[in-house]
């Protein structure tokens, strides 16, 4: 749980240096976008190792509650360090409309997996209504072939 926290962590930190030197070259577009992703990922699994760890009961319990506090801080402190930097240098709104970006990806693949989910459920209620329509087209051939067998006996005696 630690290990997992302090990862989280060391991400966000090594994305933070990494995206202050590529701000301060500005080289490659793409290496920006990629430490602003690692940035993101970082602070989402931090946030949910201080959500499990909200739930957890030890006795040290208020060292890591105060530490779990001291990370969300510093997290932050950096996050708007680098809003900073993002807006001075590719102007005023563009960390907001990071933000804007990344919140409307997040809903579309939110829906996304929502009306997958909704295709497996549909594709898995055909199949199940075919079966059943399978079934009893079979039982209604069987009954209709006992039928005429039955039929054919009684002629027969």
């Amino acid at each position: 749980m630690i290990a997992e926290a302090l990862a989280g962590i060391a991400l966000f930190k090594s994305a933070v240096t990494g995206l202050k030197s590529a701000i301060g070259t500005a080289k490659d577009v793409s290496e920006i976008g990629g430490f602003i992703n690692q940035l993101f990922t970082a602070e989402k699994q931090i946030n949910q190792e201080r959500n499990k760890k909200a739930g957890v009961s030890s006795l040290d319990g208020f060292r890591d509650a105060a530490s779990s506090v001291i990370d969300a801080k510093l997290v932050q402190e950096q996050l708007a360090e680098v809003r900073n930097l993002v807006n001075m240098r590719f102007g005023p709104d563009t960390w907001q409309s990071i933000l804007d970006m990344k919140a409307k990806q997040e809903r579309e693949a939110r829906v996304a997996a929502a009306e997958a989910r909704r295709l497996a459920i549909k594709r898995q209620d055909d199949i199940l209504l075919f079966i059943y329509w399978a079934a009893c087209i079979g039982l209604g051939v069987f009954a209709f072939g006992l039928f005429v067998y039955i039929l054919m006996e009684a002629s027969n005696v």
